[in-house]
């Protein structure tokens, strides 16, 4: 090759270089954690325990923590930072779970224990999960309160944390109780024992903040001018029945739903958006847009959409749907009635939040005679605005739905139980060459990836009928 042309083409690879690697020294930088997901089931054997013959207990959730597939408990609305560098993880989530059992003749419980705020912290090769705990010590029933006990140990399993994508992703971390979870956990259990495993998804940002657009925004839309029936947005925030979507995805309907019309899922709750109508003297009448549909075996499918909501005067309030299921079909069928008592307007928004709510007649004609009139439904909470600077609640912030792709390493045996992080790319459009050769290691990390999910049997009784 001509002299003057390997110079040509050495100032050419060094330009790009120059140009490509800063790039990717800042996308690897430290990010801010924003959005997403943890699952965890804290001790399959203790749950069984507390809604066993023994302890004749339950459990209930609090702060929009729901409930994912036969066991485990879902925490939204990761916040924290992801230094790309180091590999240096910090996100905390949103929600708790409370377990009773043991319950006393006055009413109260010896096994009263809450868990909530999880946090989880990665520095180097070392993993710690974080909780805030209240629990009842067995015996002496001293009710203790601590923030962000060290809870459990997490084997990250050789993972190299470091690395510049859009989200880091988690699954089916080991996870062994420290001696301060021993304490907090009222004696149940002591240091060392093996808990259930932890799975988390959270959103990174990119290291170059940039001005949204108002096209990004997450709230809704607001409409520009004032109607005159005088809402100008709203929301109904209502789950439907935790006890029926874990009978809708656990073992026997082996089910799902869908979301359709604009309708979004919150984890514990789904959200009927695009609220419209009239609010005046503590009397409110609202429609609102989005669908769900259960879809399972034995003949489930069960479609809720153009949700209604009332509320009369005295505060007696109504949530009616159009219904379609194999054997019924009504429109503005009434489903729950629940209690808004003095409705206002606060800063221009109108609230109900998570109201008690039975099942009525028709209610229980719809869910085929699985529930009967009166059982207890999921709260609803319903929001309205009045002017167009008025925001609604925001929704459980559960992230970007974590990309599940099948590498190689998904499907040995030898180790599908090693936790992996990935790190998802911005496009898919691919990237230049020398980015590429920078994030070699990267790339190694996620074609390690393994995804074991873990599958308990769940009898119906349990999942159908009451808590």
């Amino acid at each position: 090759m001509p002299a003057r042309l390997r110079a040509l083409v050495t100032a050419v690879c060094v330009a790009v270089l120059g140009a490509a690697l800063p790039a990717a020294t800042a996308h690897a930088a430290s990010r801010t954690v924003q959005g997403g997901r943890l699952d965890w089931g804290v001790k399959s054997s203790f749950q069984s325990y507390v809604t066993g013959p023994v302890a004749q207990g339950s459990y209930s959730l609090t702060g929009g923590a729901a409930t994912v597939g036969s066991g485990a408990f879902r925490f939204h609305s990761a916040t924290g930072t992801y230094d790309g560098d180091t590999g240096a993880f910090t996100a905390a989530f949103s929600g708790g779970v409370r377990f009773t059992g043991h319950q006393a003749d006055d009413g109260t419980y010896q096994l009263d224990l809450t868990l909530s705020r999880p946090t989880v912290r990665v520095t180097g090769s070392t993993g710690t999960l974080y909780l805030d705990v209240t629990s009842k010590a067995k015996g002496t029933g001293t009710v203790t309160t601590s923030r962000q006990v060290p809870f459990a140990s997490l084997a990250l399993g050789g993972i190299d944390m470091r690395g510049g994508g859009t989200a880091v992703v988690l699954n089916n971390l080991p996870a062994t109780l420290t001696s301060q979870g021993a304490r907090s956990f009222a004696g149940y259990y002591t240091a060392g024992t093996a808990l259930d495993p932890v799975s988390l998804s959270a959103d990174v940002r990119a290291a170059v903040t940039e001005s949204p657009t108002p096209s990004a925004a997450k709230s809704p839309a607001k409409k520009e001018t004032s109607d005159s029936d005088g809402i100008e947005d709203g929301a109904v925030d209502w789950g439907v029945r935790r006890t029926f979507r874990e009978y809708v995805t656990g073992d026997i309907a082996q089910g799902k739903w869908t979301l359709s019309a604009g309708a979004q899922d919150g984890g514990a709750l789904f959200r009927f958006p695009g609220g419209d109508g009239t609010f005046a003297d503590g009397a409110l009448t609202a429609t609102f847009e989005g669908a769900v549909r259960f879809t399972g075996a034995h003949g489930l499918d069960l479609r809720l959409s153009d949700v209604r909501a009332t509320v009369a005067g005295d505060g007696e309030g109504t949530l009616y749907a159009d219904v379609v299921t194999a054997d019924f079909t009504g429109e503005r069928v009434p489903l729950v009635t629940f209690t808004a008592k003095g409705l206002k307007a606060k800063g221009g928004l109108v609230t109900v939040t998570e109201a008690p709510a039975k099942l009525t007649e028709r209610g229980a004609r719809a869910f085929a005679g699985m529930y009967r009139a009166g059982t207890a439904m999921d709260p609803v909470s319903l929001a309205v605005a009045l002017t167009d600077t008025a925001r609604l609640p925001a929704l459980p912030d559960l992230g970007s739905t974590p990309t599940e792709s099948a590498s190689p390493a998904a499907k040995s045996p030898d180790t599908s139980t090693e936790p992996v992080a990935s790190t998802s790319s911005d496009d898919g459009r691919g990237a230049a060459l020398p980015i590429g050769l920078a994030a070699g290691s990267l790339l190694l990390a996620a074609a390690a990836f393994a995804v074991l999910r873990r599958r308990r049997t769940q009898a119906a009784a349990s999942a159908a009928q009451d808590d």
